[in-house]
């Protein structure tokens, strides 16, 4: 109800309407029945006692016959009352149209499976995340989902897309031998495979369809044979120029050299410089150059000289074998989390997609091979393919939309998808500290990419849930953490299978 402050006179009776002689004015008509619905209006507010009420009431209507009857003896008998004027019809207004209701609003989803328990746990420090459903595109689970960070080793992730993008899956890259410039002499060009092995042919190493010296060094000596003109073999040169730049990146720990994760990265290096070719994780050297250099020269005997130089222009080829297909690469890099590999790849890519061969290219040469997968970049800082650097800045958002590229198998990212490990059944997340316990409950649903450096663990990739609903996801546990973030991620991501599309973000 309005307050009567605010009642106006009603619509049809102007307090200027013209009067008829012997009729009530209209307007004070009106005007005594405001009074009394003022007046009523008043007393039910205040309360005001009934018998006060109708006194005031009856007062006010005997004051107001009193002026009317003045007013009426005032009027002299003799005056004529001028005809009034004819009152113009109102012109009649149509009413304005009602606004037509819009289209209902669909009721939004309450979803009721929570994992804050689990993403309290003070293990993962602090803590980002962001968790789609793949098949519908909705964000579920969002903590700092979009704010760029360092990935650790889920970054191969990228570094892998890029190279099934710009490379292929079928892609190798060769290391050939040429002819010197000097008489007796021959140089070995190396062209990034990382994975060439001074082991004997038929040996397995941790490289799966690498090639070996032993089997160049044949080519060449049967190449050599065959021109009667040749001198005797006396003098190697080791030609590592496909990569530049320094083989050390300065944000790197040297740790990881030491512990065996990580070797210098050039382009003439055999079983990723490794001490020990069948070992995953082996310490490694300051000059992978300098290793191979000595292997091959043994492999051809009678080298009296080994130095670094540049094969000539347009030299004859003597010899030359190939690495591993870049998909054979890729389920390397990812399955066991092999830097080495990454970052192999990782040059390959800005090589191949113009942008140099140096750390400096890596940004420019992943981003390129993102592109076409048509994933928003921006936010992403590329330093290195394998993840190693505090200074890369990928926001866990772009892992799950690019997640449901790889879940669907678009384009050659399907080789991606079976690369990864596996909770409980492959790879890093089949080691016995990943998915036991209650976790173990998530075995074979979780296909994703671990991650370690100092400063963070992580985890992204792809959970089958038990509802049957596909989410892709990425976690990062950042900060201050230590060897048991890994077990809290996979009790969060276990709590992801668990909940499934039911998943709320409280």
């Amino acid at each position: 109800m309005a307050d009567p402050d605010e009642l106006g006179t009603p619509a049809g009776t102007p307090d200027d309407a013209p009067t008829v002689p012997g009729a009530p004015r209209v307007g004070h008509a009106t005007r005594h029945g405001r009074l009394i619905s003022r007046v009523s209006l008043t007393a039910r507010r205040h309360r005001v006692p009934l018998t006060v009420l109708g006194a005031t009431l009856a007062f006010g209507l005997f004051g107001t016959g009193a002026v009317f009857a003045g007013a009426q003896a005032a009027t002299p008998a003799a005056t004529v009352a001028a005809s009034p004027a004819p009152v113009p019809a109102p012109t009649p207004t149509a009413d304005p149209p009602r606004p037509a209701p819009g289209a209902p609003v669909a009721a939004s989803r309450i979803r009721t499976c929570s994992v804050a328990d689990r993403a309290a746990d003070a293990r993962l420090a602090n803590l980002q995340a962001q968790v789609m459903n793949a098949a519908t595109g909705e964000v579920l689970y969002d903590r700092g989902g979009t704010t760029p960070s360092r990935t650790a080793s889920a970054m191969k992730v990228l570094t892998a897309a890029a190279a099934l993008s710009v490379l292929g899956p079928e892609y190798r890259t060769t290391t050939t031998v040429v002819k010197g410039a000097e008489p007796g002499s021959v140089v070995l060009v190396g062209g990034g495979d990382l994975t060439l092995s001074r082991t004997p042919s038929g040996t397995e190493t941790v490289y799966p369809g690498a090639a070996h010296l032993d089997e160049l060094a044949a080519q060449v000596r049967a190449a050599w044979s065959a021109d009667p003109s040749n001198p005797p073999l006396t003098k190697l040169i080791l030609d590592a120029g496909y990569f530049g730049g320094p083989e050390w990146h300065d944000s790197w720990d040297t740790v990881e050299r030491d512990l065996g994760y990580m070797s210098h990265i050039s382009a003439l290096m055999v079983d990723g410089d490794r001490d020990n070719p069948t070992a995953n994780t082996s310490a490694r050297s300051t000059d992978p150059v300098g290793r191979a250099g000595a292997a091959f020269a043994a492999e051809l005997g009678g080298i009296d000289v080994v130095e670094r130089g540049t094969a000539p222009a347009g030299a004859a080829q003597l010899g030359q074998v190939a690495s591993p297909t870049v998909a054979q690469l890729v389920d390397k890099a990812l399955v066991v989390s092999d830097n080495t590999v990454a970052e192999m790849l990782a040059r390959l890519v800005a090589i191949q997609a113009g942008a140099g061969n140096t750390f400096d290219a890596i940004n420019a040469g992943v981003l390129h091979g993102l592109a076409p997968y048509g994933v928003d970049t921006t936010g992403i800082h590329v330093v290195d393919g394998s993840g190693l650097s505090d200074f890369n800045a990928v926001p866990p958002s772009y892992f799950t939309r690019l997640f449901v590229k790889i879940n669907a198998r678009e384009a050659n990212l399907g080789v991606l998808l079976d690369a990864l490990p596996v909770s409980g059944q492959r790879g890093s997340l089949s080691y016995s500290d990943r998915f036991a316990g209650d976790n173990a409950v998530a075995d074979g649903a979780v296909s994703a990419k671990t991650g370690w450096i100092e400063t963070g663990y992580t985890l992204a990739g792809v959970v089958r849930a038990q509802d049957g609903s596909t989410l892709t996801f990425a976690i990062y546990a950042l900060g201050d953490v230590t060897d048991d973030a890994k077990q809290a991620i996979d009790t969060l991501t276990t709590g992801f299978f668990l909940c499934g599309d039911n998943l709320g973000n409280g």
